[in-house]
């Protein structure tokens, strides 16, 4: 498979190399570390598949399982650590926002388990949502089936996407970019009102009289 300038090189290595499982690999990193790019990879693996590189059904059997892989391992970083102690190691990686993550954790606080599923299907927050899930304990066998189904539905998109679009793959990621964008914007907007429904009530469950 040729390299482009639309695909980190590491990425096409990995397929070039290992094919299917390559693709899963690239993807459970992609978890572990959000700024890399999964709108990249499953298009990507997609063309690989329809090159004959790889079968269709195993790139999507192998990035679904890669999602999955790298969402437990999320889900043990927020288990083990907590909320404060995961939040200051997440300000210490590189390209990892501390703010992203505090978008994910309001909007899991409102919204629980549809937060997982639905979570799996939007950039940032498809990585990041695992953290507050394991932070908060959600049940184990919730957590994966949610995750599991999620990120079937997001990769089956994108791999099918990047079948079906075969040399124009690429521009699946333009469309995402522009998607992201929107999604980002209303997910600050969203943090902002939870901030500020969580300050009023505890405003308001305060006796009069009291002070800050």
């Amino acid at each position: 498979m040729t390299a482009t300038t639309a695909a980190p090189q590491w990425v096409t290595d990995l397929m070039d190399t290992m094919g299917a499982p390559g693709a899963g690999l690239a993807i459970a990193l992609e978890n572990l570390f959000p700024p890399l790019p999964s709108e990249v990879i499953l298009p990507l693996a997609g063309f690989a598949a329809s090159t004959g590189q790889m079968s269709l059904l195993a790139a999507l059997l192998w990035t679904t399982a890669g999602s999955v892989v790298g969402a437990l391992a999320l889900y043990g970083v927020g288990a083990l650590l907590g909320r404060d102690r995961t939040v200051a190691l997440a300000a210490r990686l590189p390209l990892v926002k501390v703010a992203d993550i505090e978008k994910t954790e309001a909007w899991f606080l409102r919204h629980g388990t549809k937060a997982v599923f639905f979570g799996r299907m939007i950039p940032v927050f498809r990585s990041l949502i695992s953290v507050p899930a394991g932070v908060e304990r959600m049940p184990l066998p919730v957590f994966l089936g949610l995750t599991t189904l999620g990120s079937a539905l997001w990769n089956t998109a994108f791999v099918c996407a990047g079948y079906l679009l075969g040399d124009n793959w690429a521009e699946v990621t333009t469309v995402v970019s522009a998607y992201s964008k929107v999604v980002l914007a209303g997910a600050a907007v969203v943090l902002v009102m939870f901030i500020a429904v969580r300050t009023k009530r505890r405003t308001q469950g305060r006796p009069k009289g009291a002070r800050g």
